[in-house]
């Protein structure tokens, strides 16, 4: 892949920019304790998706107030848990590079605004645009979130680089028509072990 061909960066917060991984592993290992299903079943498709898609798969007859409700509290469950929220190894050098290149940059996440800001917050990160699941009519892995990123910086979604740890993501940057960069071994078009190695490439 050519990174001079990229004009975007659109980074998922949490797992990529955003070290949150205990902070989720607890809120949902709760929620699904509360709710009577297995928690490292919930655990294995959760990471990355919106919490309502999550909630509907695993309480499959409920109705839509109910899915609601569920998905509520697992994000209650996350809004002031930030004790160990930090910003991902590398996150630093990342943003670094992008505004020396002058790359234009924006945050695409599964969560919704109140957590978002909460942890971006915690991780000192406060990114040019936030695009939340509240932005658009349909989470990953649709594409809606990064076309919505793409349209809002004014570049085309193949000149865009997606950057994401989960393989839900990587299926919605890649149904956006975006290149894509993967960490913790997710297979995309590029995969780095870390946002630093990101930043040596770009």
């Amino acid at each position: 892949m050519d990174l001079l061909e990229i004009d975007a960066v659109l980074l998922d917060m949490d797992g990529t920019l955003v070290e949150s991984h205990a902070a989720v592993e607890r809120a949902w290992r709760t929620w699904a304790a509360e709710h009577g299903v297995d928690a490292d079943a919930v655990l294995a498709v959760a990471h990355g998706a919106p919490a309502h898609t999550t909630a509907r798969r695993f309480l499959p007859g409920a109705d839509d107030e109910t899915i609601a409700t569920a998905a509520a509290r697992q994000l209650d469950l996350q809004y002031d848990d930030l004790a160990d929220v930090t910003a991902a190894p590398g996150a630093t050098d990342l943003l670094t590079v992008l505004a020396e290149r002058r790359l234009p940059w924006a945050v695409v996440t599964s969560a919704d605004v109140r957590l978002a800001q909460a942890r971006l917050g915690a991780a000192g990160i406060t990114p040019p645009l936030l695009v939340t699941v509240e932005d658009v009519p349909r989470g990953k892995p649709a594409p809606d979130g990064y076309l919505h990123a793409a349209a809002s910086l004014g570049v085309a979604p193949r000149r865009c680089l997606v950057v994401e740890d989960a393989d839900v993501g990587i299926r919605a940057g890649r149904a956006a028509g975006a290149r894509t960069a993967g960490l913790r071994g997710i297979d995309a078009d590029l995969k780095v072990s870390d946002l630093a190695e990101l930043a040596r490439l770009l």
